[in-house]
């Protein structure tokens, strides 16, 4: 751990001039040498460092929903060359350069945060060793090595001997109850962040083996966090601590206001937003109509919950416009069915004419105060209707066909008078 540590040495100095410069505001407000002036210096290193990094979870967050809008045909392409490797990584890199998609664009907040972790564990364990390190100096090493949170030093370890927690002025007891407790923390949290994500932003249509190595990665990161966090001095375990509350934080915020499609989180979020537009007949925030926008742009491509969203929306006599905008009355626009076939919100569904009998079609339309309905029987005798004469000579000319020849009657058409016999 030493040598990767010193291998971030070069940001060291720029790492422990920010503790410095907050240490000299809280131990103006709780006194120079006490944990909680180092202690919130670390916690407010750690929320600088998150918000210079927010860029970078917004990319993070943009090329897991890419990857996971590929997981389909990502499937397919390891199912058609199961038994060529290279030919699958090759069509792979092939997907990934049409699509812009870097798969390594999901660990950027971890890359970028790790030479500001590493370069505290150096400033940190400097101190354990009373070696002056950046901007720390004698007397700053001194403060630092005096501070102690709930008992146990900034610099001291669930690891360390009873001998060097000593030199620390601490308890060997105390030190390893804080870690420890620090520790279970610093994993739960983990454990949380990574089960919210699979659980509620996950589109659960799409089963991929993605989702299988997401669940693999929840239960083997705390586990990494536990296996390592005793090694880690109580500054660092305050550092990872901190930054794992927030990454928490930050996910539970994007979960509930841009949840991923296809999620229970996005059908949590449409009912919300189904639940105000209808109060209030408007949406409210760009990032409402960017959702409703993205929404109504898809088309018959709308999955089960925004199919649901534009229909509630039409039942209250709203719908949903393509610039994310929602309007009342004959202008409403952009609605769907249950089947995605897009409608008119406002417009009153088109009548298919009744089908008419066949009696019907031949009479012509009724006359007023005749009867209107097919299912009543006619007066006139069956012989006597048009349908039966026709029935009556398909049935002559399939089974009579020899007497009328005989009756010198022909087949079709009027039938010509019969001479007068001459005696």
């Amino acid at each position: 751990m030493d040598t990767i540590a010193s291998f971030f040495s070069f940001i060291t100095t720029p790492v422990s001039w920010v503790i410095v410069q907050f240490h000299s505001v809280y131990g103006a407000i709780f006194g120079p040498d006490t944990g909680w002036a180092w202690g919130l210096s670390i916690v407010s290193l750690v929320i600088l460092i998150r918000i210079c990094l927010i860029p970078l979870f917004v990319k993070q967050i943009k090329a897991t929903r890419a990857m996971q809008t590929l997981q389909p045909e990502m499937k397919k392409i390891q199912e058609r060359y199961k038994n060529d490797k290279q030919r699958q990584s090759e069509e792979m890199m092939k997907l990934y350069k049409e699509t812009g998609t870097n798969p390594l664009s999901s660990c950027l907040p971890i890359l970028a945060q790790s030479p500001f972790f590493f370069a505290l564990y150096h400033v940190l364990n400097s101190i354990a060793n009373n070696d002056t390190i950046g901007v720390i100096n004698e007397s700053l090493l001194q403060s630092a090595q005096k501070a102690h949170i709930f008992g146990a030093p900034l610099a001291a370890k669930f690891t360390d001997s009873s001998s060097d927690v000593m030199e620390l002025d601490a308890s060997l007891t105390t030190v390893r109850i804080v870690t420890a407790v620090m520790i279970v923390l610093m994993s739960a949290s983990q454990f949380y962040t990574q089960r919210q994500l699979m659980t509620k932003n996950v589109d659960t249509t799409v089963k991929t083996p993605f989702m299988q190595q997401q669940k693999m990665l929840m239960y083997i990161f705390p586990v990494m966090f536990a296996v390592f966090g005793i090694n880690f001095p109580v500054g660092v375990l305050v550092y990872w601590l901190t930054t794992n509350v927030w990454t928490m934080g930050q996910q539970m915020y994007v979960i509930r206001n841009n949840p991923t499609p296809g999620s229970k989180a996005q059908a949590a979020y449409l009912e919300r937003l189904t639940k105000h537009v209808t109060d209030h007949g408007k949406t409210r925030g760009r990032g409402e109509r960017a959702i409703v926008k993205a929404i109504v742009a898809k088309g018959r491509d709308r999955n089960e919950y925004e199919r649901k969203f534009i229909n509630g929306l039409s039942k209250a006599g709203l719908a949903a416009q393509a610039d994310g905008n929602v309007l009342k009355g004959e202008g409403a626009v952009a609605t769907v069915t249950e089947d995605g076939t897009p409608t008119t919100g406002a417009a009153p569904k088109r009548q298919q004419p009744k089908r008419q009998s066949k009696s019907q079609r031949q009479h012509g339309p009724k006359q007023a105060g005749e009867p209107t309905t097919s299912l009543e029987k006619s007066d006139e005798p069956e012989d006597e209707k048009p349908g039966a004469a026709k029935k009556t000579a398909q049935k002559s000319g399939s089974g009579g066909s020899r007497s009328k020849a005989q009756s010198g009657q022909r087949k079709g058409g009027p039938q010509r008078p019969k001479s007068p016999t001459k005696k």
